[in-house]
């Protein structure tokens, strides 16, 4: 079982090698969302974004077993901030798994494994029951862990400059499309669909950048 250290005490300030650390707060930086402690990690989209454009099936939040707790787990959500969740609808957000509904995600399409399988490959950790996206919300806002390391990588391994499912996007649009079609949705949505529930969108910049790289 994976076990994690955080850093962060009761006036919400981290803590690590006995060195008190001011809460890090998020900026947009060319709009990427810029944490100047890992500016190795550059999401594009918040955790209230990743919800609000429609995400996994509306099934997210909705209660789990986890193996790491006896007792079912449930509104693990209503811990972040109210004004994420102010504009989306309960049902977008803990739906049953079996009654996902590709419908609410933005794409349309129906992606990812389920949480079973998550935890058989050891990706789970128990801090973060959920996954990913309850590590990003937690880092999001200010805490620090000794998973952090190994989840930013999760991130740039798929997602970041390098990460496979970009670059598979990418290649996709030129295959299928122009160059102009970079932001046509009828192109690869599920692989558009599985960047967002790992906080990325793919840009015009971004998109140019790695065609010219290819050159």
């Amino acid at each position: 079982m994976r076990t994690c250290k955080i850093y962060r005490n009761k006036n919400n300030k981290t803590k690590k090698n006995n060195k008190k650390h001011k809460k890090i707060k998020p900026k947009k930086v060319n709009g990427e969302i810029f944490f100047k402690d890992h500016p190795e990690f550059r999401p594009n989209l918040s955790p209230k974004q990743i919800f609000k454009m429609g995400s996994f099936g509306g099934t997210y939040w909705r209660p789990i077993k986890s193996k790491f707790f006896k007792e079912t787990l449930k509104n693990k959500h209503k811990k972040y901030p109210k004004s994420w969740w102010k504009t989306i609808p309960e049902e977008h957000l803990t739906t049953p798994f079996d009654k996902y509904d590709a419908k609410i995600n933005k794409y349309g399409k129906k992606v990812g494994t389920t949480l079973q399988f998550w935890q058989e490959k050891g990706w789970i950790d128990k801090q973060d029951p959920y996954g990913w996206v309850q590590w990003y919300c937690e880092f999001y806002l200010g805490r620090r862990s000794t998973d952090d390391e190994r989840q930013i990588s999760r991130f740039n391994k798929l997602t970041g400059p390098k990460g496979r499912f970009r670059k598979w996007l990418v290649t996709q649009i030129l295959k299928k499309g122009t160059k102009k079609d970079w932001n046509n949705y009828n192109i690869s949505p599920a692989i558009r669909q599985t960047l967002q529930h790992w906080g990325y969108k793919l840009t015009k910049g971004d998109f140019n950048k790695e065609v010219k790289q290819r050159k």
